[in-house]
């Protein structure tokens, strides 16, 4: 009875400890970036979100046990005009009032080899959940570890511009995705 004790009490403490192993991996906000390309009339424009949050799980030994899940505060958008930014919020784009976050959760992480890696996961924004690929490699410099990547979406699919903002002559339905991810507490690749 006492070795039957002991397991349980030891496979207790590593259930207990094992998140904790990975409890001090922190998203670095000054070092991280969200941003955003489309094509309006045929010229790129660029935006970026101001206000985001993660909660991320990794290890690069044993990436598979990884989880990944982000919130991005909608009403951050900056597109870099006061009018456009003033545009986004409302309800045939964003509609901000009614979902104030898009959100990510991984499903599975796949190690790819020489750093990169493919989260699969879905997407949320106004409403709509969608399933992503999201392509990153990630580096390490001292105590900080980058993810960076881009992967695309279709804005139509979200429902972002709607009635006559749906004409993909005015504003393209393709819009890239890029991000920098800045994080402490992950350990060594």
């Amino acid at each position: 009875m006492l070795n039957f004790t002991r397991i349980v009490a030891l496979t207790l403490a590593l259930a207990v400890l094992a998140p904790a192993a990975h409890a001090d991996q922190k998203l670095v906000p000054a070092q991280s970036d969200i941003s955003f390309v489309f094509k309006q009339m045929g010229v790129p424009v660029e935006g970026r979100f101001k206000k985001f949050d993660a909660q991320i799980t990794f290890d690069p030994a044993k990436p598979e046990t990884g989880k990944v899940a982000f919130t991005v505060d909608i009403a951050s958008i900056s597109l870099g005009a006061p009018e456009s930014d003033a545009e986004v919020p409302k309800a045939t784009w964003f509609n901000t009032a009614k979902f104030p976050q898009a959100t990510f959760q991984s499903s599975s992480i796949k190690a790819l080899g020489g750093g990169k890696f493919e989260v699969t996961g879905k997407l949320g924004i106004k409403g709509s959940q969608r399933d992503a690929v999201v392509p990153l490699t990630m580096t390490q410099s001292g105590t900080t570890t980058t993810a960076t990547g881009v992967f695309p979406i279709k804005r139509l699919a979200f429902k972002i511009g709607e009635n006559e903002w749906a004409d993909t002559s005015m504003v393209a339905d393709d819009v890239q995705v890029k991000f920098k991810i800045a994080l402490t507490g992950v350990n060594k690749m």
